[in-house]
């Protein structure tokens, strides 16, 4: 290898080193500056949609778009340059976030109004959690998706129920107040006992004989139970997953919980144990 190549080496690692970690000055420093110049792209987005601000400074919010797009595209090229891995980036999940934050702007040029899926790059706030070294406080994130997960198949059936009992409701209530008082069809009629059973209550359908009344009065007390089922499934399934995490090894590091006591490293961080 020679020396201008090992210089372009150096130079890559270098930037790699800013780029894609946190732990020196300059890295932290550039992941910071690239979250508030995020934050500032969703707030120039979110007051270009009022008309009166787009009609006052629509032009000078559409130049800092295209700036702050093309400092995007810069620091996305330098992704893929110093990559250790191309591939497992651009088809990662913040490789994709990367590319889609780019990509409205310069389809706004053939398609009006696609710049405002510049929003997605809120996504990219998700950096902070490296940035502030909050990874290790994720695990309580995992021990909510794994008590998801084991609480799937009891939602699964909950829904059902409720579909069901929509299902009923609709159908009765379309029987006892008909076209006249706006259930015009089941499906119309199904709506209208979502909308009550989930105490939404819109007001655009209401019953008006007193049988009709009173099924409505049942619907609603029936809401109110309903909304505390899924709630206390997932209660469950939460402690006991975290019964079952207390009798784990957790990784100092990372917290991650160590499922095979002779195991001298963590598998997701590689901390020695």
């Amino acid at each position: 290898m020679s020396d201008v190549e090992k210089d372009q080496l150096s130079l890559k690692e270098r930037i790699y080193i800013i780029i894609f970690e946190a732990d020196t000055k300059k890295g932290k420093a550039f992941d910071v500056f690239l979250l508030w110049a995020i934050l500032l792209s969703i707030v120039i987005v979110l007051l270009e949609s009022v008309q009166s601000l787009r009609e006052l400074f629509g032009f000078h919010f559409r130049v800092l778009e295209w700036v702050l797009t093309v400092l995007f595209l810069i620091e996305y090229v330098f992704r893929i340059y110093c990559a250790r891995d191309r591939l497992k980036y651009l088809f990662s999940f913040f490789g994709l976030v990367d590319i889609l934050s780019i990509l409205p702007t310069f389809l706004s040029v053939f398609v009006v109004g696609s710049h405002s899926l510049l929003v997605i790059r809120g996504l990219r706030l998700l950096r902070i959690f490296r940035v502030f070294k909050l990874g290790r406080h994720t695990k309580a994130a995992g021990i909510l998706l794994t008590a998801l997960q084991a609480s799937r198949a009891k939602i699964t059936v909950f829904l059902g129920a409720v579909l069901a009992l929509v299902l009923v409701m609709g159908s009765l209530m379309y029987l006892i107040e008909g076209a006249e008082s706006g259930f015009s069809s089941i499906p119309r009629a199904m709506y209208w006992a979502v909308v009550t059973m989930t105490t939404v209550g819109y007001g655009d359908i209401v019953p008006q004989t007193p049988l009709g009344q009173g099924l409505a009065a049942l619907i609603m007390i029936c809401g109110y139970g309903i909304i505390a089922v899924p709630t206390g499934i997932v209660s469950a399934e939460l402690a006991n997953v975290e019964s079952q995490n207390e009798n784990l090894r957790h990784c100092k590091s990372c917290s991650s919980p160590i499922a095979n006591n002779n195991a001298q490293y963590c598998h997701q961080c590689g901390h020695k144990l």
